[in-house]
């Protein structure tokens, strides 16, 4: 598919990028999205680096997947429209696609690593209730989880570890309630995300 980018040095240029992607048939694009090369762009004139965001469709079959991916722009009109595509997930922006990705990689149950950056957010507000903070899994270790915690303080990222008894104690509450009240309001349509928690504004 095609796109013009238009650069601050009043130039515009036209990309390719894929409207749909398939991870099976294309790893490559799995590691391009997981070091955040994936859909960076040079402007031909200035040589200023473009990180845009396109909606796009990304498959996964042999995990039984399909996201589609949209813009972090387009939140709000994802919260307004009425239907979403049929037997499709929905991500929106691509730190989140890349966050989804990972712990999926890692074999982790995406309901509960949003459950526990819910409960790490909560913490976090508690003790910097100015701070505008986010949360993205990072890594899974052989005794822990690892998030790293933004916006805490300005150009700094701070690192919480949980420990795998509690994804694994969280992971059986799951199971057992997979409806309970937190699971539910971490999900909205198609959209499973503690942003659906943290900004309950763009539900309404």
């Amino acid at each position: 598919m095609n796109q013009k980018i238009s650069c601050l040095c009043d130039n515009s240029f036209s990309v390719e990028f894929p409207g749909e992607i398939d991870l099976d048939q294309r790893p490559e694009y799995l590691n391009e999205i997981m070091d955040g090369s994936f859909m960076n762009y040079t402007c031909p004139s200035c040589g200023k680096k473009h990180k845009p965001e396109f909606s796009l469709i990304l498959l996964w079959p042999s995990r039984k997947i399909r996201f589609e991916i949209l813009p972090e722009l387009e939140r709000g009109e994802f919260y307004r429209r009425k239907k979403d595509p049929p037997g499709t997930e929905t991500l929106i922006g691509y730190p989140e696609m890349a966050d989804r990705l990972a712990l999926i990689r890692d074999g982790l149950e995406p309901a509960v690593v949003e459950a526990l950056k819910y409960y790490l957010l909560l913490k976090a507000e508690e003790n910097y209730p100015d701070s505008d903070i986010s949360v993205w899994y990072q890594a899974k270790g052989p005794e822990s989880i690892e998030f790293h915690l933004h916006g805490i303080r300005e150009g700094e990222v701070a690192v919480s570890r949980v420990p795998l008894a509690v994804y694994e104690k969280t992971l059986e509450d799951f199971h057992k309630h997979p409806r309970g009240e937190i699971y539910r309001s971490l999900r909205y349509r198609s959209y499973l995300s503690v942003q659906n928690m943290i900004h309950p504004e763009g539900l309404k």
